[in-house]
């Protein structure tokens, strides 16, 4: 009885699973249904009972990167209102997400200008839930006197966390080793992050 009931959730998490694999070597234009269902091991008219589109089944893929590190943020018992330890945790969180799906990431800023407008709104729906902890975040500490009132939260997040991926990009690509760690760089932009939005100096 048991096995009936979580099957669905199953069959699901594994399409799930097989379609972050495909996606990450084959791309978004390459990727076809029939190829996911073969590696998830179900037929494609399962497939299509779980996610009538490819688009559908990228934003769950999408979704289920951000999941843990967005829930990591919502169960958090609080946040301790220090900008600097704060913005660390997340910035571990993030580079965290980064990193393990780092193939995948890679494949959808490398098609990023062949992306039709559809996916790309799939992509920018998935990540949002994440980046709007740490907008409210910084929105809260403006109302607190902590962030500065001039800052615009929003593109202050895109700019940190662009900073994070570029940070993951190049650790991986550099030709020689990089003279600095991954702990390092993090800490580095928290700093360099934290002393720009800071209402008081540091």
């Amino acid at each position: 009885m048991n096995r009936t009931i979580r099957s669905p959730a199953l069959t699901r998490a594994k399409l799930i699973e097989a379609a972050t694999q495909v996606f990450a070597q084959e791309g978004i234009q390459g990727a076809t249904t029939r190829e996911i269902a073969r590696v998830a091991g179900v037929n494609e008219v399962t497939l299509f009972r779980h996610f009538t589109t490819k688009e559908q089944l990228l934003k769950a893929v999408i979704e289920n990167v951000f999941e843990l590190q967005t829930e990591a943020l919502v169960h958090r018992e609080q946040w301790t209102q220090d900008l600097h330890t704060d913005l660390k945790h997340y910035a571990h969180l993030y580079n965290s997400m980064l990193e393990a799906h780092e193939d995948l990431i890679r494949t959808l800023i490398g098609e990023a200008n062949r992306h039709p407008e559809a996916v790309r709104r799939v992509m920018q729906e998935a990540a949002q839930p994440m980046k709007e902890k740490l907008v409210a975040y910084l929105r809260s500490g403006q109302t607190r006197g902590t962030v500065r009132v001039d800052l615009d939260p929003v593109s202050a997040v895109d700019m940190f966390t662009g900073m994070l991926l570029a940070g993951m990009l190049r650790r991986n690509v550099a030709l020689k080793p990089l003279n600095y760690s991954r702990e390092d760089y993090i800490e580095n932009s928290v700093d360099i992050f934290v002393r720009g939005i800071s209402a008081t100096s540091i």
